[in-house]
């Protein structure tokens, strides 16, 4: 796990990060990998001198099961808010189907690169994308009552509901999927938006880049990727210029 500043973390599962954020002796947790990542999450929190129990509440950027998978082992043994944007929370429940073609990830998986990613995520639970019950929204979008203080910060586009966190004190967004810094099927290394395959709309990918334009921070934690340090604005003209095909 990789200390990003005083009081944050950012862990790493299956080709997608997480982020931990502590205060006194609670926590709280950014996403939380695939179903299989329990493990690694558990280790990485322990890691700091914390347990399962320490997390106070779970901000969830957005429903996909990279990002929501490993509550299922968490809940099973520690009742915790879950929190997410009300747009996101019918994904997360399975009252509305999630974006995203699996069919045309398929029709690729003859490509190395793409089966190799698909066998990994399969293994690591990618197929057991079971309803989360008992997910929430917060009343309002100011700054949450949690460890960090974290804002959300609206970015719809690869999800209808998908939200960054901005962490003030620190300068620090989580940015989800809106903008990444790798992916096992992209070849950039820098900050760049997903490939069509996996966004509900293109143009609101590129719209919730403006979102993300306006905010105050200087270091990036992404969904996918290795953490980026500099001006938010310049992240942003990276990714609107990236190529992202498979």
């Amino acid at each position: 796990m990789k200390q990003i500043a005083d009081g944050m973390w950012m862990g790493r599962g299956t080709d997608v990060n997480w982020m931990l954020v502590r205060d006194g002796s609670d926590l709280t947790l950014v996403d939380a990998g695939y179903p299989a990542d329990i493990a690694r999450l558990e280790a990485d929190i322990r890691s700091i001198g914390h347990n399962l129990g320490d997390i106070g509440a779970v901000l969830v950027t957005h429903a996909h099961i990279d990002h929501i998978g490993g509550l299922q082992g968490l809940l099973s043994r520690h009742d915790v808010p879950v929190l997410m944007a009300a747009q996101e929370l019918p994904l997360a429940t399975g009252e509305q189907e999630k974006p995203g073609s699996r069919s045309e990830l398929m029709r690729m998986a003859w490509r190395p690169n793409v089966a190799m990613w698909l066998g990994r995520v399969m293994r690591s639970g990618a197929l057991h994308d079971e309803p989360l019950r008992g997910a929430q929204t917060w009343s309002d979008g100011g700054p949450l009552d949690l460890p960090g203080r974290p804002v959300p910060v609206a970015s719809p586009g690869h999800t209808p509901g998908h939200t960054a966190y901005f962490f003030p004190e620190h300068g620090v967004l989580a940015t989800g999927d809106a903008l990444v810094t790798a992916h096992p099927l992209t070849a950039a290394h820098t900050p760049h938006l997903l490939p069509s395959v996996f966004n509900a709309s293109d143009a609101g990918a590129l719209g919730a880049l403006d979102a993300l334009a306006t905010v105050d921070a200087d270091v990036i934690v992404p969904g996918h990727g290795d953490v980026w340090r500099g001006p938010i604005a310049r992240a942003v003209d990276l990714a609107r210029s990236v190529p992202t095909s498979i």
